[in-house]
Parts: structure tokens; sequence; C-alpha cells
């Protein structure tokens, strides 16, 4: 017996049908172990990033595809660089300081800077809550349900996902609604788009002088690099705990989630500008029209795959705004907050999700609203007051006493440096030229 015992004990596997070995429990269970461990960090990154592909970012690429079909794709290759930089900066002030943002700001310059950044950030963070439920109006609205029901109980499922489960149940949720996304890479390559004309697009910078252009430039850069974005991946990686032992691993979740985040943006563009801008349909109004990007993928389908996606990306962004939100006025005041907590932990944290909600819904249900021209217009918002975060972030991360061996290298001052110097640019030629436009 006791031979018996210990050859099988020296077995690398148990023999099954066929003399084939069966790997050992251990073995199994340590890899599923890794596969868990890779996981756990596609988390705070990814969910900030594709939280930028939420219905006014839906929308805008899909106006850039029909009104300009290829000619803005250039843009993209910057804005990503400038969103894996300027992600990665905020993660690492996370994991160096173990502080949100908002936090670092009030600390660092005084609580009147703080109090200007929240404002900023809460008047983009209303906008867009709003947009998120009109997005999912819409989205369910193609499947003939009215907004006054539809709004209304999306707004309680968010509230109650964000106030009654963990962070990690709802971290977990965020990430699963990103699945829908995969729809549009496939779309924009059954779309059979001219390949060469898009290649050209993306490597040679087409310009257009005129205000419709200019206007969706800068809104593509606002849902693209959106201010809550960043607010939120600094207060979850604090959230998480995560440190510099894991900030490696954070950087690279961070990195992946923003080049996935954009080519689901390419793929709406390609797929809009070779389904609709080649056919002469250079204004999209309805959600209804911009789901026929979709068409070559899942034909008479499309609509039904595009209020799923467009559903899954609201539902996303609604949960993700107020809580980037609360966690911007409770570490710029010094309250508690935390979705773990409880009302009674954070009351501020809690009353200020459950407002944003509110006002969200409300808002969203109200009718005739002009569903495509709100959410771009949104998101021409967020670009105009993108440079106030970024230079905060830009000059927080570069700073020596506060970060340390952790602080900005050259390479990342030249490209925050650029993408401040670029919106603020952008922002003050849009100002510009609305005013010369009024007046």
């Amino acid at each position: 017996m006791a031979g018996r015992v210990s050859a099988a004990k020296a077995l690398p596997g148990r023999l099954i049908a066929g003399g084939a070995r069966l790997r050992p429990r251990r073995w199994r269970s340590g890899r599923r172990n890794r596969v868990l461990a890779a996981l756990a960090f596609l988390g705070p990154g990814l969910i900030a990033a594709n939280a930028g592909n939420d219905a006014g970012g839906i929308a805008t690429y899909s106006a850039v595809g029909a009104t300009y079909g290829y000619d803005l794709l250039w843009m993209m290759v910057l804005i990503t660089i400038s969103l894996i930089v300027v992600q990665e900066m905020a993660a690492r002030m996370g994991a160096v300081t173990g502080k949100g943002l908002a936090e670092l700001i009030r600390e660092e310059y005084g609580v009147r800077w703080s109090l200007f950044a929240t404002v900023s950030v809460l008047v983009a963070n209303v906008g867009i809550c709003i947009s998120e439920f009109v997005g999912i109006g819409a989205a369910l609205g193609l499947a003939g349900v009215p907004v006054q029901v539809s709004v209304p109980i999306a707004a309680a499922a968010v509230w109650l996902l964000l106030m009654r489960g963990s962070y990690r149940v709802a971290e977990r949720v965020f990430v699963l609604m990103t699945i829908p996304f995969f729809a549009y890479p496939i779309a924009a390559v059954l779309a059979r788009p001219e390949w060469g004309h898009v290649g050209k697009a993306i490597i040679a910078p087409s310009l257009h002088a005129s205000h419709a252009y200019l206007f969706l430039f800068i809104a593509t850069a606002g849902t693209t690099i959106t201010p809550f974005m960043q607010l939120y991946v600094q207060s979850a990686v604090v959230e998480r705990g995560v440190s510099t032992n894991e900030l490696k691993a954070e950087r690279s979740e961070v990195v992946t989630g923003s080049i996935f985040a954009n080519v689901i943006a390419l793929s709406i563009i390609i797929a809009t500008g070779a389904t609709l801008y080649v056919h002469g349909e250079h204004h999209i109004s309805t959600a209804a029209q911009a789901a026929k990007a979709l068409e070559p993928f899942a034909g008479r389908y499309a609509e039904v795959l595009f209020g799923i996606g467009l559903l899954g990306a609201s539902l996303l962004a609604a949960a993700i705004l107020p809580t980037t939100a609360a966690y911007v006025i409770s570490e710029t005041f010094g309250f508690e907050k935390g979705i773990s907590r409880n009302p009674k932990e954070a009351p501020v944290f809690v009353a200020t999700i459950t407002v944003l909600i509110a006002i969200g819904a409300i808002v969203a249900i109200i009718p005739g609203l002009p569903v495509i021209s709100l959410l771009i217009g949104v998101q021409v918002v967020n670009g105009a007051l993108l440079p106030i975060l970024l230079i905060f972030i830009w000059r927080l991360a570069a700073s020596g006493e506060l970060m340390g061996e952790y602080r900005n290298g050259r390479a990342f001052n030249v490209i925050a440096g650029f993408t401040v110097v670029a919106t603020s640019t952008l922002s003050i030629l849009l100002l510009a030229i609305t005013f010369a436009s009024i007046a």
C-alpha cells in the first residue's frame, strides 16, 4: 500500500481513458489563480476609458464618420497617445500618494483652486449624466419602450448597484458592460471600407476651415479624454488599495484599456464613414440612423445590437459619472467617501450620487429633447473644460516633492504639455468662433 501511495505521488498526473494524463488539481488551481490575478487588474483604466465611449461618445464618433468620412482619423492616433499618458499619470498619483486628485489639488494649491476645479468638473459631469440617461432612453426607445418607463427603472437600477453592492461587484459589472463594444470593429471590417483611404487618413492630417469641423474636433477630444475619466481612475486606484509595488501591472491595465477604447472609437468612425458618408447621409439626428453603421455585421438586427451597445455604454457611464462627482466633492471638502460606504458612514458621498442620478433621469424624460445634438453638445463642453483639469494633473504628476522618484519623466512631461496646450488652444478657438458668429 505504501509503495502504491509513493508511486502515485510521483506521477505528474493520473491516467484517464485513452492513456491521456490528467494534470493535477494543484496545477489547474494555480493556472486559474494566475488568470484571476490577471483579470483582477482589468479595472479602473479599462472602465474609465470605455466609459468615454458612452452615449455621447458613440453619437460624436458616428457624427464624425457621417459628416467627414475618414478625415478625422489622424487625430485619434494623437488622442490615444495623450489619453494613455494622462490616464497613467492619474493612476500613478493614486498609487503613490494614496489620495484622489481633488484631495491633492486642495492640499497642494488650496481650497480656492480646489473649488474652481470641482465646479468645472461638476458642470461637465451634470451634463454628461443627463446625456447618459438620454442615451438609455434612446437605446430602449428602439425597442418601443417609452423614456418615461425606461429611464426611471434604469436610474433605480444604477442607484441600487452603487448603494447596495460592494465596490468589487460594481467594478465587475462595469467591465462586463464593455462587451457589446466588440461589435464595432467587426462592423468596420464587414463594411468593406477603402482601406487605402483609411490608412492615408490616419497618417495624413486633413483639415477643414469651418465651425462644424472645429465643433466636432473639440467634441471628439472632449469625449475621448473626458475629465471624469482621470478623476475616476485616480480615486478608484486609491479605493482598490493599489500600491507602488503593483504600479507596473496598473500601468499595463491603463494602457490596454486606453488602446481598446480608442480602437472601438476608430471602428465607429470607420463603420459610419463606410455606411453613411459614402451614401450621402451626412447628418445623424436619431439613434436609428446611427445604428446603420452596424448593418454590415448585424443586418436587420442592427438596431437591436446598437440598442444593446448603447444601453450598456450609457449604463456604464451613468454609474461612473455620479460616483466620480461624489469622489470629487468628498475629496474637496474632506468628507468620507467610497462605494462600499453606507449613508451613515459617507452621507455626502451617497447624497451626491443620489442627486446626480435623479437630475439626469428627470431631465432625460422631458419630451422633445434633441437627442443627438444634446449628446454632442455636452462633449463640446467637456472639451472646453478639459484643459483646467489637465493642467493640475500635469503639474502634480511632475512634482518631485509630491511624487519623488515616481514623478514624470521628460517624455511624459512633453506629451502632457502638448495635450494641455492643444486642448487649451482648441477651447479658445471654439469660444472665439462662437462669439464671432453671435456678433
